[in-house]
């Protein structure tokens, strides 16, 4: 076992970031390809399809509470990560493989495997987010930490996101397209899965059994907790906007830029140059603190968001430096506000006597895939009042200009306002600094 008080080893840094292959495949692609799946491939309504995808993931506001108290009374929390992961990959896989004729059957299919699938990603999601307030008491460690986790994240997102809708397109498209996409990520959470179980096994932390409350209780405590709170409340809508932008991603390929796999470039853009940056938010960081950093980042994601508007008039080397820009903001939004949320633990230990992380990174990851949820409800619901055309032919529609400029504005103005708004929220957080 590691002294919680020292500098945390390459080894287990490297072993608990790559979890992040896991969150980052299943919290990209099916809010990238599962919404045009839906409507482009097996001809459902855009409202319906958005439905269709909002409802499975609501499910887990409700499972990850639940999934964050039974971790916490298990003792170790590596046990989950092994199990849902290998589950996990086999389910998201089955998403893709709709084995029936209509769209209705397909549709409903669809949404029942992709119910299992976000069930089984709560019972990994919840106690990996749940390790960095157990494996080290260090303020700046834990920023440390979750920069190698947001680093590999980014690179999770670039692999994930850039090259499913790749494998589909190499692959034939329509359903046998993402019949074998859905196969190579699945592949990609098994890789994730036993990279971090084996990785912080020296790490293993010990959660206390013993006389656990109520999860009524701990919720009351968890709501007590102020900081806590408004940060959460900011990241729900905060991802409810980066939800509607990766909902986005290949209706605005198709219908703005009209380029031949533009999903994969405007995902190498928005990806790769976060990699790089990550090392500057850390020093930005360090010097600003977390609060302000997350409050800078969020409004750079809003600017280039908004900056987008323009790109039916702009060639598309200019799209995808815009959408750069985009992807660094979004890089300093995650490694400030996952940062962020050990620091709320460990003020509520000191404050209750009481290591209940498991009841926090539940409720934050209830919100989170909330958040995601509702960005392709938004971005469907947007298509739908903008009369976006369906297809069963695996090729998208041709679009009226109406459903056209819905495409953009959901791409554009509505993650941009999400973003920047809930900077507001975070007026009511106090941040504090520890040794």
């Amino acid at each position: 076992m590691l002294p919680r008080t020292g500098v945390l080893p390459r080894g287990v840094l490297a072993g608990y970031a790559l979890g992040s292959l896991v969150t980052g495949a299943f919290g990209t692609v099916p809010g990238l390809l599962l919404l045009p799946y839906l409507t482009d491939t097996l001809g459902v309504a855009a409202g319906v399809a958005g439905l269709l995808v909002l409802l499975p993931k609501a499910w887990d506001v409700l499972v990850n509470p639940v999934a964050g108290r039974i971790s916490d009374r298990r003792g170790s929390r590596r046990p989950f990560l092994l199990i849902a992961g290998l589950l996990l990959s086999v389910l998201f896989a089955a998403i893709f493989l709709a084995p029936f004729g209509g769209s209705a059957a397909s549709g409903a299919y669809v949404a029942v495997a992709f119910l299992a699938a976000a069930t089984a990603y709560a019972f990994f999601q919840v106690p990996y987010v749940a390790m960095p307030a157990e494996l080290t008491d260090g303020y700046a460690e834990r920023t440390r930490l979750m920069t190698w986790r947001v680093a590999v994240l980014a690179l999770a997102i670039l692999i994930s996101g850039a090259l499913a809708p790749l494998v589909v397109d190499l692959t034939g498209g329509g359903r046998e397209g993402h019949r074998w996409s859905g196969a190579f990520v699945g592949a990609l959470i098994v890789v994730g899965t036993l990279a971090t179980f084996l990785g912080t096994r020296k790490a293993d932390v010990r959660t206390a059994a013993e006389s656990e409350p109520s999860l009524r209780a701990q919720l009351r405590v968890a709501s007590g907790n102020r900081p806590f709170r408004v940060l959460l409340i900011c990241f729900v809508v905060q991802s409810a906007g980066i939800g509607t932008m990766l909902a986005g991603v290949q209706y605005f390929a198709d219908h703005v830029l009209f380029q031949a796999s533009g999903a994969t470039f405007l995902f190498a853009a928005f990806v790769g140059p976060a990699l790089l940056v990550m090392p500057l938010w850390t020093a930005v960081g360090n010097r600003w603190g977390k609060l302000r950093s997350l409050i800078v980042s969020s409004l750079l994601f809003a600017a280039g968001a908004l900056l987008l508007l323009a790109s039916p008039a702009l060639p598309p080397l200019a799209v995808y430096l815009i959408v750069a820009v985009i992807g660094a903001g979004y890089a300093g939004q995650q490694v400030f506000a996952l940062s962020m949320l050990p620091d709320c633990i460990a003020y509520d230990t000191e404050r209750t006597g009481r290591r209940q992380a498991g009841v926090f990174t539940g409720l934050w990851t209830a919100g989170e895939t909330l958040g995601l949820a509702l960005g392709p409800g938004i971005y469907a619901a947007l298509l739908q009042i903008s009369g976006y055309a369906s297809s069963a032919t695996g090729e998208a529609a041709t679009q009226s200009d109406s459903a056209r400029l819905g495409v953009l504005l959901g791409f554009t103005v509505v993650p941009a306002t999400l973003v920047g708004a809930a900077l507001v929220l975070l007026r009511g957080y106090q941040e504090r600094m520890k040794a």
